[in-house]
């Protein structure tokens, strides 16, 4: 199967934004963290007059559960029958080669990254991929200088996993 050239994908990446925009749409910008505190609030059973923020997101949270499981979904059956690439796995090659084969270790370190991120989206006012995609796509500031902060901080965790001497 031959790959999509990379203007396609930037066209197809358009169309999903305009339609996310787009009354016919979401009509509000793409992003993911949103979901977690509205699922909270599902499961939980949490009062939107006590929790003023779950006010706030009742209608934005429904559809981004949805794109949720659609990419899970979409990614698996990629994995599985395009690719033929699926594996599972507790410990990736990755963590293996560069720190050591302890299953705790490495749920432990997912799990405390896992929490740093979604509290660092929620500080930014929205998650990765609401930054990147939709916020940097209107040209806004806040994100330019999220894309900035999350790139500069790729670069030093990956020279701290990767454990790379200067030569």
């Amino acid at each position: 199967m031959s790959r999509l050239p990379w203007w396609m994908g930037g066209i197809l990446m358009a169309g999903l934004l305009l339609m996310t925009f787009s009354v016919f749409g979401a009509d509000r910008p793409l992003g993911a963290s949103t979901y977690v505190p509205y699922f909270a609030g599902l499961v939980f059973d949490l009062d939107p007059e006590k929790y003023s923020y779950l006010k706030h997101i009742d209608k934005a949270g429904a559809w981004e559960g949805v794109m949720l499981l659609g990419a899970l979904f979409g990614g698996f059956v990629t994995s599985v029958f395009i690719t033929k690439s699926f594996r599972f796995s507790l410990i990736p090659t990755g963590w293996k080669k560069y720190k050591n084969n302890s299953v705790l270790s490495r749920l432990l370190w997912s799990f405390v990254a896992g929490f740093v991120m979604i509290i660092g989206a929620r500080m930014a006012g929205g998650c990765t991929s609401g930054h990147f995609m939709s916020g940097m796509t209107q040209m806004a500031i806040s994100s330019m200088i999220f894309g900035t902060v999350v790139m500069i901080a790729l670069v030093i965790t990956g020279r701290l996993f990767y454990n790379v001497k200067d030569k």
